[in-house]
């Protein structure tokens, strides 16, 4: 029998969905303290303590069949190159822009996702858009537009984000495994690429890895908690909640991210992007009171 749409917010799933967003909203003081290791190594980390800490949850869950299945299924495998591929791209554009003062441009880029995904959904599935988010597609591609021409080209990082993760999330969600499986297949399959660098770093001296130095040390090694826990407390928060809870909690991570590179990072915010971001949050209110009376009606109608 397929799912049912979650009708109801379950308490136990806003703490799950609310502790994934905040986690995501503090990791860039995270990715700040390895700004002296390149991107590549640390993506690499990522990947490598990832897949304990995703093979203890599935085994905690009982769920080991289901990515022994996924392992023996060319099909499945195939797809998940396509995800695995695509999360790396979208880790290593967040991980080099954090690193190198381009914070505001990843808050800007998952800011605009929402809207790209529902415009991607306009494009590729046929999906019928209404009043509400027409308008804030139409304010998001200004906003694009303002730091265009202020820059003199498109904001890369902010797109490549965008584009990376609602790439991602489309194909996700044509691939027949649960989230904590499908997490642990990607990492599974990154996981040859991940130790061949970090091994070959190793071998011509250039790694920050038991190098002497206990801190590059210990956060790399944490590396894998702190991709691994918010992604599956994520993945089983959004299972409890109503599309357009988390329609709303999204906006949390990209908005601690914001506070944190003007306020902590000292990023500069110019006179296009005061025209800009204020553009996209009017486009995401607009958007989100949109998709919660779109919601309401529906109930109302079920109701």
């Amino acid at each position: 029998m397929k799912d049912m749409p979650q009708t109801q917010d379950s308490p136990r799933g806003l703490a799950f969905a609310l502790s994934a967003y905040v986690m995501w909203g503090f990791l860039p003081l995270y990715m700040k303290a390895l700004a002296h290791i390149p991107a590549a190594e640390v993506i690499a980390h990522r990947v490598m303590w990832s897949v304990p800490v995703a093979g203890l949850v599935l085994i905690w869950l009982g769920r080991t069949a289901d990515l022994a299945t996924a392992l023996r299924n060319p099909r499945m495998l195939g797809m998940g190159v396509v995800t695995a591929a695509l999360i790396s791209l979208n880790w290593g554009i967040y991980v080099w822009a954090i690193q190198n003062g381009h914070a505001l441009d990843a808050a800007l880029g998952y800011y605009i996702n929402p809207l790209f995904s529902v415009f991607l959904g306009a494009v590729l599935l046929g999906e019928k858009l209404n009043r509400a988010q027409l308008v804030a597609i139409a304010l998001a591609v200004c906003a694009v537009a303002v730091l265009t021409w202020d820059a003199g080209r498109l904001p890369v990082l902010a797109l490549g984000m965008t584009l990376t993760w609602a790439a991602y999330a489309y194909f996700k969600k044509q691939l027949p495994i649960g989230p904590n499986q499908g997490f642990m297949l990607e990492v599974l399959l990154l996981l040859p690429f991940a130790l061949i660098y970090a091994i070959w770093l190793q071998a011509t001296g250039q790694s920050h890895f038991l190098n002497g130095v206990g801190f590059d040390s210990l956060m790399l090694a944490l590396a894998g908690i702190v991709t691994a826990v918010p992604l599956i407390l994520y993945a089983n928060g959004a299972k409890l909640l109503r599309l357009s809870t988390i329609g709303i909690l999204q906006y949390v991570a990209p908005t601690m991210i914001f506070l944190t590179a003007v306020f902590v990072f000292g990023e500069p915010f110019g006179t296009a992007k005061m025209v800009a971001f204020p553009m996209i949050w009017a486009a995401l209110a607009i958007y989100t009171f949109g998709m919660v009376q779109s919601a309401r009606s529906r109930n109302a109608t079920a109701g």
